[in-house]
């Protein structure tokens, strides 16, 4: 299968692939392929408890599932994962937004959670 190539190299980092996902504009290396401006636009509706709940479930699972993932981790994956959360990190000169503060400690806690289960033997 071959890869869309655009003008820019290839990222040598993960700082060019997370600001496309900040943005939600760049689907691919080369970002957004189509303007989205023509598309009509509608109030999105306020969830309600039971999607909350559903949604806090989901989250849950899917921490538990990363976690349980990250345990067979090579070292190399783990400071892989320290890494991103790093750059979602403020960067110098930003404001810090409380809500990515905690999502990299969040990384970096799956993370040690993670090695903590690693490093308990079986019982």
């Amino acid at each position: 299968m071959t890869e869309e190539s655009c003008d820019d190299p290839a990222p040598k980092s993960l700082q060019r692939p997370l600001s496309e996902w900040d943005n939600e504009g760049g689907a691919g290396r080369c970002g957004p392929q189509e303007s989205t401006a023509w598309f009509p636009r509608f109030e999105v509706p306020e969830l309600t408890n039971t999607e909350l709940v559903q949604l806090r479930v989901r989250v849950i699972a899917l921490e538990n599932l990363v976690t349980a993932l990250l345990v067979g981790a090579s070292e190399h994956q783990h400071n892989l994962a320290r890494s991103m959360a790093e750059q979602i990190s403020p960067r110098a000169g930003m404001t810090p937004h409380p809500l990515t503060i905690q999502a990299a400690s969040l990384m970096n806690g799956l993370v040690d959670r993670a090695i903590h289960y690693r490093d308990t033997p079986p019982e």
